[in-house]
Formats: C-alpha cells, structure tokens, sequence
C-alpha cells in the first residue's frame, strides 16, 4: 500500500528526460513561476533548486502552485469525463472567482454528479478544488509583497476579520452570549498540510481537526452541549503546547504527544482511541487487528465508527487504520492527507535508525 517516492533527484532526471513512465507519479512544482506540471511537460526545463516534487495535485495546489496551462496537470492520466474537462476549463479561466454550486447548476451540470466526478478523479469536489486555487492565489500575492488585505481580497474575503466571521458561525457564539459562560478557547494551528483548529479548555485539548473535516460543525455543537461552555477565539496552555509539538512532528524531529487529551467520547470510542496511539509511528493496522487488540475481536464495524468519530487528528492517529486489504480507506482530513501522514511517519521511522519513533 504504501509506496516509496523515488527520490528528488530521480524525479528530477525523469522531468529532465520527460520520461513517460513517470507521468502521474508525481508532478513538480516550479518555485521561480509558481506553477505545478507533470513530470513529462514539454515547457522549458527548471533549475534543479526551483523545483519541489509532490504526490498529488492536491498538494500542489494545498502548497500554492497553479496549474500548467501546457499541460495540464490537473486533467490527470486518461481522457476525463467531458462535465469534468469543461469544469476545469472555466476554473482556468477564473482562478479567482468564488465559485458556489448556483454557477455549477447555471452551466448546465447536475452539482451532485460534478461533485461525485470530481471526487471520483482527484479526491475533492470542484467546489473545494476552486477554493484552494483561489487560496493558493492569495498566497502567491502575499509572496510576491502584496498587502494581507489584497491577498485576503484574492481568497474572497470581503473584509479582514471575514475569515474569522465564518469560524465564528463555526463556533456558534456572540459577544453578547460569552457572558456569564465557562469559556473554552480556539485558536489555528498552521501545518504544511493545510490549517487546523484547536479547541480547548485550561487543561487539555478537545478537538484538533484540518478544517476542511465535515464533521467539524458536528464536533463543535456536540463539545458545546457536553460542556455547557461558550468559545471564543484565544489561547490556553494545551493550545500553545500542541502546536510545538506538531511543529516538532511536521518537522520529522519527534512523534511524541504529551499534551493532555479530553476528546469527548463514549467508553468504546475511548477504548478505540486508546488503542489508536498504542499503534506505533512508521506501521499500520486493520480494523480488525484494532478490534483485537481493544479486546473486542467481532467488533469491527463499530471499531470503524469509533475510528470515523475521532475528534483529534494525527495525535490520535486514525490515518493510520487501513482496510484488510491495506488500501487507505475513508479520512476525514482527505485521503492525500492521509497518504501524507503516513508516507511522513515511515521516513520518520526509517531515519531514526534504532527503530520506530513511539
């Protein structure tokens, strides 16, 4: 299941030769132009130190990197669905606009179709797609010295605090209700594979989730309920202490998670979750081994749900479950997320030497 990349350097030769038998095995983007192609691109040839090699176009576009118009990463190995190919097209065309189903269904397209084509070929909808694009922009912008406003303008703000209003629509409060409440905190956590959202009290973490997670809204209403608390935007001491230690992960330097953990859960998710952080940095398991080692062998589909419920990503590391057959199943932060994850803890793994991190 998981495949070894071959190294950058391999890579590179490949993109020097446009050698077709690495087309889509991994795409290049080019930092001197800000764009992203396939490793066989008849444009002109890169310097070795303006090139970075990614998995998938997901994260070419999650790192700010724009599609070649040449070649058109994005169109993928075989001829796409024509919906698929016209999409893509006018997302060339208007990289910048605030794409919303409305235009979807306006050009004719069924959105549920689009949306299960999309997911089918790249693993995220076009809505989703349009948005990193735009986001990816904005970066762009920012590097090339624009101001915050202007890149914030770019990604579809309106205003500066417009990104925080959404989160505040999240989150569920007003000024005017904080008062009088037990408050917990929120705050993001940046990380090279796209930003998450910390909520905690004074004590431990609740949640940690990449905020393009579905379940996220649920998560936090659930929080909510359970606490009776109010949160608002801010800063505890397991907030500041979780994001030096996923710098410290991201980094490859350490996979150990001290800060203290609350997910809210029933016994089972508990157990299950236990048994998460038992599975060791670099390997994997089934959810069947899960169930086993929890004690509870027949209880597979209930381990799967438990798994699905996690409320904190990477420190209790449901991308590390696998199906029976090692394929990579579902993951709520995106399935290249997950393929991230792990091809990050088993070069973490291989590079300590005397063994698996734990």
């Amino acid at each position: 299941m998981l495949f070894e990349r071959p190294s950058d350097d391999t890579l590179y030769d490949a993109l020097i030769a446009r050698d077709p038998g690495y087309d889509g095995l991994a795409y290049v983007g080019v930092t001197s132009t800000g764009i992203f192609c396939r490793l066989t691109c008849a444009a002109r040839k890169p310097k070795r130190e303006n090139v970075r090699f990614f998995d998938t176009t997901a994260e070419c576009l999650h790192a700010g990197f724009r599609p070649c118009r040449r070649c058109r990463p994005m169109m993928g190995t075989g001829a796409p669905e024509p919906l698929v190919a016209t999409l893509l097209d006018a997302l060339d065309r208007e990289p910048e606009r605030r794409w919303l189903e409305v235009d979807v269904v306006a050009m004719g397209f069924d959105a549920s179709t689009v949306r299960r084509a999309f997911r089918r070929r790249f693993g995220m909808s076009f809505l989703e797609m349009a948005r990193l694009r735009r986001i990816g922009k904005a970066v762009a912008h920012l590097a090339e010295g624009d101001s915050v406003v202007d890149a914030q303008l770019d990604a579809g703000f309106s205003s500066g605090s417009g990104f925080r209003a959404a989160v505040t629509r999240l989150l569920g409060e007003t000024p005017a209700r904080l008062r009088g409440k037990a408050m917990l905190k929120a705050d993001w956590i940046e990380t090279p594979i796209g930003p998450m959202i910390a909520i905690a009290d004074l004590h431990a973490l609740h949640i940690l989730e990449f905020l393009e997670r579905k379940a996220l809204a649920t998560e936090v209403r659930k929080l909510q309920a359970a606490t009776g608390s109010a949160i608002a935007f801010g800063r505890s001491a397991p907030i500041d202490r979780i994001e030096a230690e996923l710098a410290a992960y991201f980094a490859g330097r350490s996979a150990d998670f001290a800060t203290r953990l609350a997910p809210l859960g029933t016994s089972f998710e508990q157990q299950v979750w236990g048994g998460l952080r038992r599975i060791t940095v670099g390997t994997t398991a089934t959810y069947s081994g899960l169930a086993a080692d929890i004690g509870n062998p027949a209880a597979v589909r209930a381990v799967g749900r438990a798994n699905g419920a996690n409320p904190i990503a990477v420190v209790i590391p449901c991308h590390r479950v696998v199906g029976a057959a090692g394929d990579l199943t579902g993951y709520g932060g995106g399935l290249w997320r997950k393929r991230w994850l792990l091809e990050h803890e088993r070069r973490m793994a291989v590079g300590r030497g005397a063994g698996p991190l734990s």
